[in-house]
């Protein structure tokens, strides 16, 4: 577990290494000797499984050639098996049951230990969470800790501190959760979290090489597709498209096979462990990976300490000022002692080979 001081440096970390461009270069097609990105024909030898989608698997191109996604390149191909994937990010009603069921106290709950943090000052060992808290003016970009701050008493119940509460949000994203407490209430669902490439194979829907969840276009008919931030990061969110934090789960279109919110609402937790070269490493290691489950270890060179697993999507807070995380492709990656506003879960379930 991380202390206050811990988590809200970490956050830092993750917001500062979040920032990006958004697309401004058109992939580079790959070579033609390359085998082609192709969708499994295969269809699920049993009924869905309650709140799942069928991913029939195959071969895509992982990453993104657009603009300061550094840790995004190359392009490479990757292979992955059949599974099923959650319709939607998990909401506050459903964890809420798994609380119920099985007592389970998230790390934003729990008393950090000072055994575990010699010399930290006491005030500072209490239980809380990362919370946004938008400045009432412009502020330059470069100071992270202006809209971001490490709260006592947020957790996933109140996730604004404790004078807030869940009441008509049950069916928005569960946010404020480490990855510790995904990866439980996974175990419990009998699912697991999703690798990287799991992740993104079921995003792209399908289709090859798209910008966006949806396609192309960033608003196809004017209108938006996703949860994110309107207006003039981080102090004016217009909220053009409906929302200014979390919506409910499936407040837009579905896309490609019929799954909600891969581009905006909340950044999700997945399985792997982030390395910013891990691209390149399997880039280098032949022509198609399979079945890629993330580095042994984790090693982000803007803050090399802190391990760090992989989150992905959009979230309300990406910005084409500041994080242009729904572009498809595109990494993040957060402490997984770290729970904030913008980053909740979905979950996977294998499927049995032969």
């Amino acid at each position: 577990m991380c202390s206050p001081m811990r988590l809200h440096w970490a956050m830092f970390a993750v917001a500062a290494s979040a920032a990006c461009s958004a697309p401004t270069q058109k992939a580079t097609p790959p070579p033609s000797a390359v085998p082609t990105p192709h969708v499994n024909d295969l269809a699920p030898k049993g009924p869905a499984p309650a709140g799942m989608v069928w991913i029939p698997g195959g071969t895509f191109w992982m990453g993104s050639e657009h603009g300061d996604m550094g840790d995004a390149r190359p392009r490479h191909l990757v292979k992955v098996d059949p599974y099923w994937i959650d319709a939607t990010e998990v909401t506050n009603e459903e964890f809420a049951r798994f609380v119920k069921a099985t007592g389970y106290v998230t790390i934003a709950e729990r008393k950090p230990d000072p055994r575990d943090f010699p010399g930290a000052p006491p005030e500072n060992l209490v239980p809380g969470a990362m919370v946004f808290n938008p400045p009432k003016a412009p502020v330059p970009l470069g100071d992270h800790y202006v809209w971001w701050s490490y709260m006592k008493g947020a957790h996933w119940r109140r996730p604004e501190g404790p004078e807030s509460d869940l009441h008509g949000r049950e069916k928005h994203p569960v946010v404020e959760v480490a990855w510790a407490d995904a990866a439980a209430y996974a175990e419990w669902a009998g699912k697991r979290l999703p690798t990287e490439a799991e992740w993104e194979f079921a995003a792209r829907g399908g289709k090859d090489r798209e910008s966006y969840a949806w396609g192309n276009e960033m608003k196809p008919g004017g209108k938006y597709m996703a949860n994110i931030w309107q207006g003039h990061f981080p102090d004016k969110n217009t909220a053009e498209d409906g929302y200014l934090a979390t919506a409910p789960v499936a407040s837009y279109p579905a896309e490609g096979y019929g799954i909600y919110d891969m581009g905006g609402n909340v950044w999700e937790w997945c399985a792997d462990w982030y390395r910013a070269d891990y691209f390149a490493t399997l880039a280098a290691q032949g022509p198609v990976a399979e079945n890629p489950q993330g580095p042994p270890d984790s090693l982000d060179p803007n803050e090399p300490g802190v391990k760090k697993r992989v989150n992905k999507g959009g979230s309300f807070l990406c910005s084409d000022q500041y994080c242009s995380r729904y572009v498809l492709g595109s990494r993040g990656r957060s402490d997984p002692d770290t729970g904030s506003a913008n980053v909740g879960f979905r979950c996977v379930k294998s499927v049995p080979r032969g």
